[in-house]
This record gives structure tokens, C-alpha cells and sequence, in this order.
């Protein structure tokens, strides 16, 4: 059974890359809000950002942080991780920065914005297309074993 899952990442950055994991299919994603969307979402007040925020946490399983290069200094995905965990969601990351963008681009590997305890995926391929695989390969496990540990709190 596919897992529930509610994708946070670095919009401008990432849209991109985020675009290819939420597209794998082994675990069930949230939508991919539209460009326009996200302009209209993210110009309204820190309030109703929070409200859509929590909106779309609601029935997903899991939060999956996509690290990218800037990841961990984006005010809303740190938010997402905080308000996730306090609704008792399971978190877990991947890095992302070696999947290619829209340009053909990789990026440089970002921080990490998550605690110590939550399990987090770095494929140790450098290939975008090795990448995309072994990311493929590995997601089901890694939001299952995040679902696991957030149960022990």
C-alpha cells in the first residue's frame, strides 16, 4: 500500500527536481502545486500560508524533505518540518542536489535541516540517472522506516 506523503522543498530551486521524485510512484505524493499557485499562496499572510501548510498535512503519513542546496535556511520548509512532527506526522529526507534541474544542472550539496534522528537517503551515485534510480529504490524503505521511529516517540 502506497504511503501518504507531503513533499517540503525549496520551491524556486528545486520545483525541478522535486517534480522527479514525486513522480517515482512508489509512495502516494501530495500534488505538485503549480508555479501560480505557490505565487498566490506564498504572497498571502504568514497566517494563511500556515493554514495551507497544515491543510495539506492533514492526511499524509509522512513528511519527505527534499535537501537541495538551500533547503535548510527556507523559512516554510522549516516550518513543514516543525508542524509535521507536532502532528505526530513521521519525517524523513533525500537529498536531492545531484538530480539534474530542467537545464541540465546539478547543484551543491545544502545542509542538513533535520534532527539527528530522523533517517535521511543520499544516494552515493553521482549520475542524475543513478540518482533517480537508487532514490526510486529506496523511498518506500526510507518513509517506512521514518513511520517506524516516529512511533517510538
Amino acid at each position: 500500500m502506497a504511503r501518504k506523503v507531503f513533499y517540503s522543498f525549496h520551491f524556486d530551486d528545486d520545483n525541478w527536481r522535486a517534480g522527479q521524485v514525486r513522480n517515482i510512484g512508489t509512495v502516494e505524493g501530495d500534488k505538485p502545486v503549480n508555479g501560480n499557485k505557490w505565487e498566490d499562496v506564498k504572497s498571502k499572510s504568514d497566517s494563511t500560508i500556515k493554514t495551507w501548510i497544515d491543510d495539506n498535512l492533514k492526511d499524509k503519513s509522512c513528511l519527505v524533505v527534499l535537501i537541495g542546496e538551500k533547503t535548510s535556511e527556507r523559512k516554510w520548509v522549516n516550518y513543514e518540518i516543525n508542524r509535521a512532527w507536532e502532528l505526530g506526522k513521521a519525517v524523513c529526507g533525500i537529498y536531492i542536489h545531484k538530480l539534474e534541474d530542467v537545464l541540465g544542472n546539478q547543484s551543491s550539496k545544502g545542509k542538513n535541516p533535520l534532527a539527528s534522528h530522523v533517517p535521511i537517503f543520499e544516494s552515493t551515485y553521482s549520475t542524475s540517472k543513478y540518482v533517480y534510480d537508487d532514490i526510486k529504490e529506496n523511498i518506500a524503505e526510507l518513509v517506512g522506516r521514518a513511520i517506524k521511529i516516529r512511533n517510538q516517540y
